[in-house]
């Protein structure tokens, strides 16, 4: 391997067994073991721990940002609400769906008081929640949707759709007729019908 393939396959082995046995439950030596090198090389490439965490951040930022950037093309230019709101649950219930390591990942920083969590929402979720509520915001200076808080209004939506989610795809609870077009469909129906002003 090269340096910085070494280095990659370290990120994506800490990833690996951080969101199985969380950051206290994982030691240097099971990471060195698990990429097949030594922990004196495990330390050439992140001297620290910390360093390791900024890095796993910035993969996870950067594979989020990516799909982000390459999804948002399916939007047509001048998107009605109800097909940018779609989009938005859409993208939420594949991210969950795809890779429920960094779901477990970011549950695991906030269970054990962990900085990622803080790391996380500052370089990503704050980003995605920005989107939106700037997306929200202009609706309510438009005049169709009611006022109130952009965030509050933001979660409204993102808060129960990431709720199904973490049920069915992290607990594995059994909620019969709950599929993705199911939520994409509904949740977007009552959202709507919420936050729009009343004639």
């Amino acid at each position: 391997m090269t340096s910085e393939e070494r280095r990659a396959a370290i990120i994506e082995a800490a990833v690996d067994q951080f969101s199985q046995n969380g950051f206290r439950g994982t030691t240097t030596r099971e990471l060195a073991a698990a990429v097949g090198v030594s922990e004196p090389v495990l330390y050439q490439h992140f001297a620290a721990k910390k360093d390791l965490y900024a890095a796993i951040v910035e993969h996870m930022l950067n594979h989020v940002t990516t799909r982000f950037e390459n999804r948002i093309q399916d939007l047509p230019d001048e998107a009605t609400d109800e097909q940018y709101f779609r989009w938005l649950v859409e993208q939420m219930w594949d991210w969950y769906a795809e890779d429920m390591r960094y779901v477990r990942l970011l549950m695991f920083s906030a269970l054990e008081g962990h900085e990622l969590a803080e790391m996380w929402h500052e370089r990503a979720l704050g980003v995605l929640l920005e989107h939106v509520c700037r997306v929200v915001d202009s609706r309510m200076e438009a005049g169709e949707f009611r006022e109130m808080h952009p965030m509050l209004a933001t979660e409204a939506l993102l808060g129960p759709v990431a709720h199904v989610c973490m049920l069915t795809m992290m607990f594995k609870c059994k909620l019969p007729g709950i599929t993705k077009e199911a939520v994409v469909t509904e949740f977007v129906e009552i959202y709507l019908n919420g936050i729009r002003k009343r004639s």
